[in-house]
This record gives structure tokens, C-alpha cells and sequence, in this order.
């Protein structure tokens, strides 16, 4: 059924001189703009929530080590990225690298797995910052309903569901609602937000490592590791893993930095320096703050929405004028990984619309700001009604899944395409390939098995529920199968795979 034609890296060059209309993303994003959209879409939910969980439930103190083995499995995908951006540089991210490499319909898969990660991401980031935002309320004694601050729906560990009594999480929806119009801007004034943003929030992260360092209780680390509870993935070395899997949702931000490379001045450089630099930023600053929150309280204690706030007011008095702040932090830093990671989603869309494997809506740019505007109000109406009603556990393990698969495919991609095609200039080249990619594609597959079975339930569904979209709609209306069937002389036989020219 012809479903492995590609693109050819013409066509792909012709797309960000902005194609036949000559309408294109507007350059400008510089190497700092592209770290700071890194680390401003990647600490977020993992180190202001996420951890406490990891920590409470699966790896006690030992989620430091769950935070370097994630950053091991995202170093090698961070290699293959940087190759490929280098080579490729056009919005898109991994699903541009799959059109180009491995065909069209491995690429609708890959996008369709990039939804489930950005578009989930910035609903668990929402449902976090909602969090940290009414525990700010309540302690400048301003109380929100339980009913209209929290989901309606939540997930216990038999994985059954269960009504919460709530109605909707309004400030989750309207956070999401207030950086989506941040976005619809356009691009210079998104990346001067974020990286006000972004500063704010580094600033407070280091403060809280900085003083929390000095009231640590080396007694709430023992055990570090602490004993399997005789179930696969709670506590003992299954617990790490697992933790692993779920704190791989803390990495993810650092794909935004390739989603820009169509914005970027110098994207043949800057893609790959700005990919590297927020990885190594992001494990340092991971680390550190995993061992000061564990260090602070006991890790059961930390299985709460806020986790850095919980453990700052369990140090007592002498850390107290630190609550504010964290709570200033989170609130900033959780908006502006959002607003990174809706960006993301929003170059996705608007790339595989220009394809036409979604409605061109996603694709139309405003006149002035360069921005698709339609596509960014569509994509953030879509996250804020998910972060309303869904709870972050379960949003965070559907989010890592999908990234994993997305990446074990990206750490391929960039094997096979050293041997389909050894002439193209590679500006960032992966030393040892072969090693490196099949290092991702094992250590991201090991990971995603190390999740529960309801997990890959939710992401055969989600795979399913693509695949009807594509034969339905996007196989018929792909601008690259047009425009073969157009090229192709009046009785000729079609190939089963075809590079566009």
C-alpha cells in the first residue's frame, strides 16, 4: 500500500525557504533562546512533582539514581537528535527525521506518539502547577472548592477509577488557557517570556538546593534503596527502573529544542549545542534536587502534588521564609515549561499539517506574527480540557511511554540513514552510531517495559486509534502521495517506496 514513500532532503530544504508560497517560520532564535526553550520545557512537572511520586512510590531516596539512568537513555537520544537536526533542519522534530529516513506511515506514528507526548506533557504540567498554585492561595488564607481545583477522576493502585467528587481542575484550565494565549504572540516575544521565566525558576531551584543542603537528615536516606515490597517495581532495583520510566517524563523537553530548528538562525549549530547543553543542565540540576528533597523528609511523605513545598516546611522554621519562594518558583517555572512544551506541539501540528496528515488549519500562519495562530488555540483548548479532568499519574506514565517509543525509533533512524544515505553533510556527527543507537533503542525499550500493563493498554488504544486516522484521512490526503500520483506517467505501476524528488 506504498505506506514507506519518503521525502527527499530537496523537498525537505524547500520546506524552510517556506515551499511554494514562499510563506515560512520566521529565524529567530539564537543558542540561548534554544537552551532556555530546552530547560524551560524540561524542568518542570519532573522535578516540581513528578519526583515526590517516583520517590513515595517506587524508588525511595534512590530516585537519584532513577534521574541518571533516565539521563543515560536520553543522552544517547539526544545524540541521534542532534545528528539528525543537523542534517534536517525544519520544524518537526522526530517526525520530520522518520519522513525523511523510514517512510511516511512510521513518521504518522511517530507524530501520533508526538501528540501523546507534548500534548499530555503540557496537561500534567498544568495539573501540577494547579497544585502548587491553591497550596500558594491557602496559605495567604484564600481557599478553592476541592470541587473546582482538582479532577474529577482519579487512578488507584489496583487501576481502578475513581470519582474524586470534584467537577473540573479550573486552574489547570486556565493556566493552560493563559500560556497558550502567551503563544499566539509570536516567537520573539514566546522566547523573551520564557526565558525571564526560565531564570526565575533556576534561581529558585538553586536556592532551594543551595539552603536545603545544609538541613539535610542523612537518616531519612536509609535505606537508599529500600526493599522490594515483593511486587515488581516498588522499591528494590525494580523500583529504580521503574522510577526511571516514570522520571523519563522529566527529560522529555529537550525534543522542543529540535521542534525550533525551523525558527533558528544558525539550526545547523545552534540545534545541537542547545539540545546537549539543556540535557547536562537538566540531569545536574535533577540530581541534586532529588537528594536534597529526600535528605529534607522522609520520602513517604512526598507522594503529594507539591513534593519541593512539602519538604521545605518539614525542615522547620529555619527554611520557612524559603516557602514562598518555592511556591513563586514552581508557579513560574511549571507556566514556562508549558508554554515550551505547547510550542512544541504546536511546530508538530503545524509540520504534519503542511503534509497533509491533519487538517490544514494547523498549517495557516498569521500575516504579522508568523504564528499559527488557528493550530495554537486548537492545541491548547485540547490540553486544558485533558489537564481538567484527568490525574497527573496517570497523564505522566501515558506521556514517558509514548516519548520512549518516539526516541527508540529517532536512535534507529539515525543507524539507517548512515547506510541509505552516507553523502549527506552530517555538521553534528554521532561518533561510534551503531553502539549509540542501539544503546537508545534498548535502554528506551527497557524502560517502557517497565511499565504497568494498563499503561500499554492506554498506548495500544491511543496506536489504534492513529492508525483508523491515517487510513481514514491522512493516506488520502498526503501532499507527497498527490504529488507522486501527479508526477507519475499515465499507466505506470507504482513503486512501494519512492523518495520524492
Amino acid at each position: 500500500m506504498h505506506l514507506l514513500i519518503r521525502k527527499s532532503m530537496a523537498s525537505l530544504q524547500h520546506e524552510t525557504e517556506g515551499g511554494e508560497a514562499g510563506v515560512r517560520l520566521r529565524r529567530g532564535l539564537n543558542i540561548w533562546h534554544l537552551s532556555a526553550i530546552g530547560v524551560g520545557s524540561t524542568i518542570g512537572a519532573g522535578i516540581f512533582v513528578l519526583t515526590g511520586t517516583a520517590a513515595a512510590d517506587f524508588a525511595g531516596p534512590a530516585v537519584s539514581l532513577s534521574f541518571l539512568l533516565a539521563a543515560v537513555a536520553c543522552l544517547f537520544a539526544a545524540l541521534c537528535y542532534a545528528e539528525f537536526a543537523s542534517m534536517i533542519p525544519v520544524a518537526g522534530s522526530a517526525y520530520t527525521y522518520a519522513y525523511a529516513t523510514m517512510g511516511e506511515f512510521i513518521a504518522w506514528i511517530i507524530g501520533w506518539n508526538l501528540v501523546l507526548e507534548y500534548l499530555l506533557s503540557v496537561s500534567t504540567v498544568a495539573v501540577g502547577w494547579s497544585g502548587y498554585f491553591t497550596s500558594f492561595l491557602a496559605d495567604h488564607h484564600l481557599h478553592l472548592s476541592a470541587a473546582v481545583s482538582g479532577p474529577p477522576l482519579t487512578h488507584d493502585e489496583m487501576g481502578r477509577w475513581l470519582a474524586t467528587g470534584g467537577i473540573i481542575n479550573l486552574p489547570a484550565v486556565a493556566i493552560v488557557v493563559a500560556v497558550t494565549a502567551v503563544l499566539s504572540l509570536g516567537i520573539k516575544e514566546s522566547a523573551l517570556i520564557n526565558s525571564l521565566m526560565v531564570g526565575v525558576k533556576i534561581l529558585v531551584i538553586l536556592l532551594v538546593i543551595g539552603a536545603g543542603f545544609f538541613f539535610i537528615n542523612p537518616s531519612n536516606w536509609h535505606p537508599y534503596i529500600p526493599d522490594n515490597s515483593g511486587t515488581p517495581g516498588h522499591f528494590g532495583w525494580t523500583g529504580v527502573v521503574r522510577a526511571a520510566s516514570l522520571v523519563f517524563f522529566a527529560y522529555i523537553g529537550f525534543d522542543a529544542v529540535s521542534t525550533s530548528a525551523q525558527e533558528a538562525r544558525d539550526p545547523r549549530r545552534a540545534v545541537s549545542i542547545g539540545l546537549l547543553t539543556s540535557l547536562i543542565v537538566c540531569t545536574v540540576l535533577y540530581i541534586a534536587m532529588s537528594l536534597v528533597l529526600t535528605g529534607l523528609a522522609p520520602y513517604a511523605m512526598l507522594a503529594v502534588p507539591h513534593p519541593v513545598f512539602v519538604a521545605v516546611d518539614h525542615a522547620g522554621p529555619a527554611l520557612s521564609w524559603l516557602k514562598p519562594l518555592v511556591s513563586i518558583g514552581a508557579i513560574v517555572g511549571l507556566a514556562s515549561a508549558m508554554l515550551a512544551t505547547l510550542y512544541g506541539q504546536i511546530r508538530i501540528f503545524y509540520s504534519m499539517a503542511r503534509d497533509g496528515m491533519i487538517s490544514s488549519v494547523f498549517s495557516r500562519l498569521h500575516p504579522r506574527t508568523c504564528v499559527p495562530t488557528a493550530g495554537t488555540w486548537y492545541a491548547g483548548g485540547a490540553a486544558a480540557l485533558v489537564a481538567g479532568f484527568f490525574p497527573i499519574e496517570v497523564l505522566g506514565e501515558l506521556v514517558s511511554i509514548g516519548t520512549l517509543m518516539a526516541f527508540a525509533i529517532v536512535c534507529a533512524g539515525v543507524v539507517v540513514l548512515r547506510y541509505t544515505h552516507p553523502q549527506l553533510p552530517r555538521p553534528f556527527r554521532v561518533r561510534f552510531v551503531i553502539p549509540v543507537g542501539l544503546a537508545g533503542v534498548i535502554t528506551c525499550l527497557g524502560l517502557m517495559f517497565s511499565l504497568p500493563a494498563d499503561t500499554w493498554i492506554r498506548l495500544a488504544v491511543w496506536l489504534a486509534a492513529g492508525i483508523v486516522i491515517y487510513f481514514g484521512y491522512s493516506y488520502r490526503h498526503s501532499r507527497l502521495r498527490a504529488s507522486l500520483r501527479l508526477s507519475a506517467p499515465p499507466n505506470a505501476a507504482r513503486p512501494t517506496t519512492r523518495v520524492a524528488e
